[in-house]
């Protein structure tokens, strides 16, 4: 079986709207790190990352509300300007660890986009950040034409979210896409954390099905995309090859509104980029961080 990398018991902190996330520390040591995770996952994703990293770092993940070991939140008050206000309160918490230093964000999709809503509210937090495809969506044209639902919303409500094992579980996601081509650490990492024992013996998802669908629905209600000129910190947006109805299709778009930003294309990787190849990322972070200090 797949080892983890040794982390501290979650420490729950306050957020708004009175709930509290919940915050993994990874260890390390060096200047702060902070992960912030993408729709259905959770911070123990970024275990091989983390990895990766804490020999020079001090890395901290936190679950937003609703996913991994944060509170749990009705699916139908899900706000995506709620999951910036989880990243503020995390990047001041570990920023706090160390004396008030500024901390490097890293996030992953809807992850990206909770720490540039973060760092519009108080970039002085924030030494650099490097989004993954961050779902910051263009405006779409007013044109009356409705638009169809979202497949991720319907296939999160479908996705089975009960096993009678975590090795169950666990053989299951192993064997087909896209978890299959994850990091192995990173896999066994969301099931092993992101699933908990009923009291018949099964194991079943801390994340409602129903929340994960919900954010996809929400996506596009941010307001981010119109704030991005806001953005006072270096970001480096990061994307792999350009695919239709893809984040990666609109990930230059994005790095563009971004004054000063840098874009970077990895046509090897697809969304799923930082859990299937988390050391070719931190070792691009390691290098950019080298390079501006």
């Amino acid at each position: 079986m797949i080892g983890h990398i040794a982390c501290d018991d979650a420490a729950l902190i306050p957020s708004t709207d009175g709930l509290t996330i919940a915050m993994h520390d990874f260890g390390g040591t060096g200047s702060p790190v902070l992960l912030s995770h993408a729709t259905g996952f959770h911070a123990h994703c970024f275990e091989p990352m983390a990895a990766a990293l804490t020999p020079t770092h001090h890395c901290m993940g936190f679950d937003h509300r609703g996913y991994g070991d944060a509170e749990r939140i009705d699916p139908a008050t899900v706000e995506w300007m709620s999951y910036g206000n989880d990243a503020l309160a995390a990047a001041r918490h570990l920023s706090g660890r160390h004396d008030g230093a500024p901390v490097v964000g890293i996030g992953h999709s809807m992850g990206g986009a909770s720490l540039l809503m973060a760092a519009v509210r108080e970039p002085q937090l924030f030494r650099a950040l490097f989004v993954f495809e961050p779902i910051v969506f263009p405006p779409v044209p007013d044109d009356g034409v409705e638009r169809p639902p979202s497949p991720l919303a319907g296939g999160a409500r479908k996705r089975r979210d009960r096993f009678p094992s975590f090795e169950a579980a666990l053989e299951n996601f192993t064997a087909k896409p896209p978890m299959s081509s994850f990091h192995p650490v990173a896999r066994e990492a969301y099931v092993r954390h992101g699933f908990a024992p009923t009291a018949d013996g099964d194991v079943t998802l801390k994340c409602l099905p129903e929340h994960e669908a919900r954010t996809y629905e929400t996506g596009g209600t941010s307001g981010m995309f119109e704030r991005l000129h806001e953005v006072a910190v270096p970001v480096w947006v990061m994307a792999g090859a350009p695919a239709p109805f893809q984040p990666s299709s609109f990930a230059g778009t994005v790095a563009e509104n971004i004054p000063g930003s840098t874009y970077v294309q990895w046509d090897e990787m697809g969304h799923f980029g930082p859990l299937e190849h988390p050391e070719t990322i931190a070792a691009f972070v390691e290098r950019t961080l080298g390079t501006t200090a």
